[in-house]
C-alpha cells in the first residue's frame, strides 16, 4: 500500500505523456526509492527507464514494494485533468485493484484507474557496453534531430576522440550537426575509437521531448549498437531511453 503526494504536479504532467508515446502499457513500481518504470515497447525497439525519486514527493508513505500494471493512455487521460497549482495524491491500499488519483485545489476530485496483469521481462541493460559517450546541450541535440527529420526517416551518429557528428541524407537533401571537442554546446566527449550507428527518427523525436527536464543530455552508443540517451534532474526525476539501431546493409 502507499499514499504519496506531489505539490509540483508538472513532474507527472510533463513526463508520463512522453513515456506514453513510446509504450502503451507497463508496470510501475512504488517503493522506498520513489515511483519507477522500466519497460520496453511492444516492438522491442525502445526501452523506457523512468524514476520519480522519493525526494520529489511532499508526502511519501509507502509500505513494501507495490507493482502497478497500467494502461498508459488511461493514465495520461487522467493526468491531463490536473490543473496548475493542484496537489496530486497517488494512493492504493492492499484490498483494492485500483489506483486512486486525487486532485486537490478548488475542490477535491478523484479518479480510479484499474490495475492490469502485465507480464514484462526486465531488459538486460547492465549488459550493454558502449564505446562512445557524449554530453551536450539538450537543445543542440534537439535541433539536430529536427533538422534530420525534414531530410530522412533515420539519422546517423558518429564520434571519434575529437568529434561528434549527427547527419541524415535523403534522395535530394541532407543535414549535418557537427561538434568538436571543447566547442560550445559539447560538454564532454569520451571515445577511444571511431564509432557509427544509425537510429530511427520516429523514436528519437519522441525521446528528445524529455529535454524539458534537463539542459544537458548524454548519449552513449557503439558501432551498429543500441544507444542510451539520459536526461537527469538529480533531485527529482531521472528519465533515460535505450534505442535499437537501424542496421545498415
Amino acid at each position: 500500500m502507499f499514499n504519496i503526494s506531489l505539490e509540483n504536479a508538472d513532474l507527472l504532467k510533463n513526463s508520463i505523456p512522453i513515456i506514453a508515446e513510446i509504450i502503451d502499457e507497463g508496470v510501475f513500481k512504488v517503493d522506498s526509492n520513489g515511483l519507477s518504470l522500466l519497460s520496453p515497447d511492444r516492438s522491442m525497439i525502445a526501452v523506457v527507464d523512468f524514476r520519480l525519486l522519493a525526494s520529489a514527493f511532499n508526502d511519501f508513505d509507502v509500505s513494501g514494494e507495490n507493482m502497478l500494471g497500467l494502461n498508459l493512455a488511461n493514465l495520461v487521460a487522467v493526468i491531463k485533468r490536473i490543473k496548475t497549482g493542484e496537489k496530486v495524491t497517488l494512493k492504493k491500499d492492499d484490498k483494492s485493484n485500483m489506483l486512486e488519483i486525487i486532485m486537490e485545489g478548488k475542490g477535491k476530485r478523484k479518479f480510479e484507474i484499474p490495475l492490469l496483469n502485465i507480464n514484462t521481462e526486465k531488459p538486460p541493460l547492465d549488459q550493454l557496453n558502449f564505446k562512445g559517450k557524449i554530453e551536450m546541450d539538450a537543445s543542440v541535440l534537439e535541433e539536430g534531430i529536427s533538422d534530420a527529420d525534414i531530410v530522412d526517416d533515420s539519422v546517423v551518429m558518429e564520434t571519434n576522440p575529437e568529434l561528434f557528428k549527427l547527419w541524415a541524407k535523403g534522395d535530394v537533401s541532407s543535414s549535418q550537426l557537427e561538434l568538436k571537442k571543447g566547442e560550445t554546446g559539447l560538454t564532454s566527449l569520451e571515445a577511444s575509437e571511431a564509432v557509427r550507428a544509425r537510429y530511427p527518427l520516429e523514436y528519437l523525436k519522441k525521446m528528445i521531448k524529455a529535454s524539458k527536464f534537463s539542459e544537458k543530455v548524454s548519449v552513449e552508443f557503439a558501432n551498429d549498437y543500441p544507444m542510451k540517451m539520459v536526461f537527469k534532474d538529480i533531485d527529482k526525476i531521472n528519465l533515460s531511453f535505450i534505442l535499437a539501431p537501424r542496421v545498415e546493409e
